[in-house]
């Protein structure tokens, strides 16, 4: 691709015709800026006040640079780097590259317009007149992607920024920062606190697919230990979201308010150490009610099922399964025998002989002992 910078330097234009172009620059600064002011929306109240002297000195100046460089009297750089800055610049007072490029299209316009009406009396030649004509509107178009790079770099630092940021919030949620920090680690990441966040587990490789399926306020963590990724999903609709993460591998833990994730993240982290698949945590929560404290439910079942360990195994196992059933169905002979596929006298018999074993079994604590201890084994 051809430089226009470089041609506008093939363009001579004598010291008259320099001059007077010159005289023009201020009048032409000013018209182009009110043009602007006219027809691009959003910089009707961005070139007023001290903005506006602003921007009317520098498109002078571009424009002062640009008969520099038509005469071979500069080169582009300066030029070029002033239009990355502004590129930069509009990002930061959140003006889009559109309402830029539209300011350029105008100011080219004008510029000429105003340019062209000095350049003519000064005795420019008819087809120097067309080749100054060409040669200004490629300046522009040089500017305008100078300034279309800048936009598109400091947007990009931005959002690496915002990145960052929300990702230092999804890791403070996680390890249960106190509220004050995850506050104000909100308001860094400009993200807006919902009512309640729960967590889903899942491969890391799956994270970032299924996050831009799910609301846009959901925080993602793809580096987690163990290939792990972890989505913080606000004010989740459950079933809904269930339903969104059908084909993925996913533990979708319990709501909780926003400042206590940690707890959402914690129960679906022991829910994927069970030795069974969980995907919906509430599905599954008396066994991990009995898996918060392993050791303590492993005693819980020695002591309770005690009497049980001095008879033989298949027969201590046939007993231990007459135990669940009649607790579960509680004491109806008929839906217990059902529940074990052997006659209502068979259960009777087992049942004798279980409170031969269990004196007390009448007893609502030792009740409750022995509804644990033969709960859902989950080791």
């Amino acid at each position: 691709m051809s430089n226009p910078i470089r041609r506008v330097t093939e363009l001579a234009l004598d010291e008259k015709t320099v001059a007077a172009l010159r005289a023009a620059l201020r009048t032409t600064a000013d018209e182009v800026v009110q043009a602007i002011i006219d027809e691009v929306p959003p910089y009707a109240n961005a070139l007023s006040g001290r903005m506006g002297v602003t921007i009317r000195r520098a498109v002078r100046t571009a424009l002062g640079h640009y008969l520099d460089l038509a005469s071979g009297n500069a080169t582009g750089g300066d030029a070029g780097e002033a239009a990355y800055e502004l590129g930069r610049g509009e990002v930061r007072d959140g003006r889009s590259m559109d309402a830029l490029l539209s300011a350029y299209r105008v100011g080219a316009r004008v510029a000429w317009r105003c340019l062209a009406a000095g350049a003519v009396p000064a005795g420019l030649p008819a087809a120097e007149v067309a080749r100054f004509a060409e040669l200004t509107f490629a300046y522009i178009d040089e500017l305008s992607a100078a300034s279309a790079a800048g936009h598109a770099d400091e947007l990009a630092a931005r959002g690496r920024e915002h990145e960052r940021h929300l990702e230092h919030l999804a890791r403070d949620l996680l390890a249960g920062a106190n509220p004050d920090v995850l506050l104000a680690s909100a308001q860094r990441a400009g993200w807006q606190p919902p009512a309640s966040l729960t967590a889903v587990l899942l491969p890391a490789a799956q994270a970032r697919p299924a996050y831009r399926a799910l609301d846009p306020g959901t925080l993602v963590l793809d580096d987690l230990p163990d290939a792990t990724g972890v989505l913080l999903v606000p004010d989740a609709d459950r079933s809904h979201l269930l339903r969104q993460l059908t084909d993925r591998a996913a533990v979708v833990g319990p709501a909780r308010p926003w400042t206590r994730a940690s707890a959402s993240y914690a129960r679906a982290v022991r829910a994927r150490s069970l030795p069974f698949d969980i995907r919906d945590t509430e599905d599954h929560l008396p066994e991990l009610v009995l898996s918060a404290d392993p050791d303590a439910f492993a005693d819980l079942r020695a002591r309770a099922l005690a009497p049980l360990r001095t008879l033989p195994a298949a027969t201590a196992r046939r007993l231990e399964e007459t135990l669940r059933a009649w607790l579960l169905h509680q004491g109806r002979r008929d839906e217990v025998a059902a529940a074990l596929f052997v006659h209502p006298q068979t259960v009777r018999y087992r049942m004798s002989q279980l409170r031969e074993l269990f004196p007390d079994l009448a007893s609502p604590h030792r009740v409750l002992e022995l509804t644990l201890a033969v709960g859902p084994r989950v080791s």
